[in-house]
């Protein structure tokens, strides 16, 4: 299951014929650079500085995400039609083999991972590490801006589960396993930098996305993952909403969506078929007929 969700530098620059190594794969892969962080507004200026080469800049805040509102959260899910004409201009065709990556251990690339997964694309991978992997061994960056040849993908949305605010308050009621993505001070309530209240939803349980990484930025083993969401409550072959298998059902938030798909795809690695619950923290603490909880 690793290798379905990610791909190491090494394997990606014999993939795209750079350097060595392995014997390239036929058809080189379509790399995307997702760089983005809460904040951060300079992701493309970072890109043209220095890139992988024959990265295509996807902008997490206009290609990946829907026009936030109250109502539906900071970052909702784009239309079909909106993220079709994306992924085309991306490049992204039928059959593509793609890659994603950032500069922070994949957790803004992984909303790319996870909406090219849910609207049919796949074999998407994140590269493990990002950009730090690859210049880590002294691979070369590419300056500049890079235009894809057009894609002629057709996507179909409901590759990946996901909840609404019901479902989600569901699963923490006791029908499954909810897991906040949050860091940990977020959750407990003690600061909000963002959002209208400070707390998490009744019931859900505390599940940082940084605690997915090591001290090198890459993911945790396969084995550390699976003792660390056991230890949350989750079984291995767990379902997502709606799907059959082991185990309660599991579902991911975070503020706005973006980081929890960096948590779906650590569950992924353990074979977890988690449900995504898009509008998030964002939605939840904006809706004044849901109750907020705080405290560990």
């Amino acid at each position: 299951m690793r290798e379905r969700v990610l791909v190491d530098a090494a394997t990606l620059a014999a993939d795209l014929q750079i350097g060595g190594g392995t014997d390239p794969v036929e058809g080189e892969p379509l790399v995307l650079d997702v760089r983005w962080a809460l904040g951060m507004a300079d992701g493309h200026d970072q890109y043209r500085a220095g890139h992988v080469p024959g990265a295509v800049y996807v902008d997490l805040e206009s290609e990946l995400a829907a026009h936030g509102s109250p109502a539906e959260g900071r970052h909702p899910l784009p239309s079909a039609s909106a993220f079709q004409e994306a992924a085309r201009r991306w490049g992204v065709s039928a059959g593509s083999r793609v890659v994603v990556y950032d500069s922070v251990g994949g957790t803004s690339a992984a909303r790319a991972w996870w909406l090219l997964r849910y609207f049919g694309v796949g074999d998407v991978r994140i590269l493990d590490g990002g950009l730090s992997a690859w210049t880590a061994q002294g691979r070369a960056l590419e300056p500049g801006d890079v235009t894809a040849e057009p894609g002629d993908v057709v996507v179909r949305p409901g590759g990946m589960p996901v909840l609404d605010a019901d479902e989600a308050a569901a699963l923490a009621d006791g029908d499954g396993v909810l897991l906040d993505a949050r860091a940990a001070e977020r959750y407990r309530g003690e600061v909000e930098p963002v959002d209208p209240q400070a707390g998490h939803i009744p019931g859900a349980t505390s599940a940082p996305t940084t605690e997915n990484l090591g001290a090198d930025g890459r993911f945790r083993s396969t084995g550390d993952l699976k003792r660390r969401f056991g230890d949350l409550g989750v079984s291995t072959g767990s379902a997502g909403s709606g799907a059959d298998g082991a185990g309660a059902a599991v579902g991911v938030y975070c503020g706005s969506g973006v980081t929890a798909s960096h948590e779906v795809a650590a569950l992924a690695i353990v074979g977890v078929d988690a449900a995504l619950y898009p509008g998030s923290w964002s939605q939840w603490s904006n809706d004044p007929a849901r109750e907020v909880a705080v405290g560990a």
